[in-house]
């Protein structure tokens, strides 16, 4: 197999020693020119980085949830995952939606692993072990390719591997320094407490939170009306920014960005109301109760009020990307955002946490600081 393209330069003792294991030398030889794309179809990653694109330690993290999610999904055992002892480990993807894996408990020496599918289209078999390393699987791939569940087959594929297109700009990866001592008290706050004081004590506020450059009063007569008291308590303490790495609120204070990203996405809706009045309703602000946006998720999907009557008592609403809409949420902004993140509220549109979940992990915020955001 040639191999062409520039390798990332990767510290595999720090690696190692991050992850607790020692990696496969068959695999340790190929990221030496990785990250690679294999026979145009498997993608070998390897730690690197790329910003607002790629890390590896998120990447693992991310793939390991969402394996484990979906097994649990579809009905069938979930398997163990790294870093608990024995656990799966993934090392690459293919572009038919298939996470590869190795299988830690098989063996103390990392080189007799066996690589592990998990097939995501499949939804009532997903999971194959392949009984073979990670060479000996690229050589039946690249071969006579190998059957998976469900009639399909990953390969035969090209005898090629070149660098991976979308990580050109791929750099050499730091591990993350360890956490911090978990704070008791936030600990508390993910099972006890109401309201902003439990809100503040589970996600510490930035210390100048960005609202844009005008008054709320200049908002309020742009808009025709004052908006709910708990919004602007929530966002004087806050401001924009992501919670939950998932749902961004706009800046609410800045011309340019609100209600202007509100405006612009209500047209849409109001021609998808026209064509697809099945999908599409709700009133469109400024009716009367029609829905006001303020936020959007990382995914498409919308959260706003409908404007009906005194603005403290505006039901929450979500338009969901991928799903219908529903009835009203039945609980205010603070309290919807203090559930959502302890995993005790989810809905179309606002997608819970898993049970086997860290509540601390997910409740975060990332605060904007400059006018680059929305």
């Amino acid at each position: 197999m040639q191999i062409s393209g520039q390798p990332v330069p990767i510290d595999w003792d720090a690696v190692q020693s991050w992850l607790g294991l020692t990696l496969p030398a068959d695999y340790k030889a190929l990221a030496a020119h990785g990250p690679l794309d294999i026979g145009e179809f498997v993608w070998l990653h390897v730690p690197c980085s790329q910003p607002d694109r790629f890390d590896y330690g998120d990447w693992l993290s991310d793939t390991h949830r969402f394996a484990r999610i979906s097994s649990r999904h579809q009905g069938i055992e979930v398997p163990q995952f790294h870093p608990a002892p024995g656990g799966l480990f993934a090392w690459g993807t293919t572009r038919a939606s298939q996470d590869l894996f190795w299988d830690t408990s098989v063996s103390a020496d990392p080189d007799l692993w066996p690589v592990v599918v998990f097939d995501r289209r499949n939804h009532t078999d997903p999971w194959v072990n392949c009984g073979m390393p990670l060479a000996d699987l690229l050589d039946v791939v690249v071969g006579e390719g190998l059957r998976l569940n469900g009639g399909r087959s990953l390969g035969p594929l090209p005898a090629t591997a070149r660098r991976t297109a979308f990580l050109s700009d791929a750099v050499a990866w730091t591990p993350p320094s360890p956490p911090p001592p978990e704070d008791p008290f936030r600990r508390a706050a993910a099972t006890t407490g109401t309201g902003l004081d439990a809100l503040v004590q589970l996600v510490p506020p930035p210390a100048t939170p960005y609202l844009g450059s005008r008054r709320w009063e200049e908002l309020f007569v742009e808009l025709g009306t004052r908006l709910p008291s708990d919004y602007v308590t929530l966002m004087s303490h806050y401001g924009a920014g992501c919670w939950g790495e998932f749902l961004r609120f706009f800046t609410p204070l800045d011309p340019a960005k609100y209600p202007a990203h509100a405006t612009d996405y209500l047209d849409g809706y109001s021609r998808l109301r026209v064509s697809f009045p099945e999908f599409h309703s709700f009133a469109v602000w400024p009716e009367h109760g029609g829905f006001l946006p303020f936020a959007n998720s990382i995914d498409g999907d919308i959260l706003g009020w409908l404007t009906a009557g005194d603005p403290d008592e505006w039901p929450l609403a979500i338009v969901p990307r991928h799903d219908r809409e529903g009835p009203p949420l039945p609980y205010g902004l603070i309290t919807t955002l203090l559930e959502w993140l302890r995993g005790n509220f989810s809905s179309a549109g606002l997608s819970g946490l898993d049970e086997d979940d860290d509540v601390l992990q997910f409740a975060v915020f990332e605060p904007w600081t400059t006018e680059s955001h929305w």
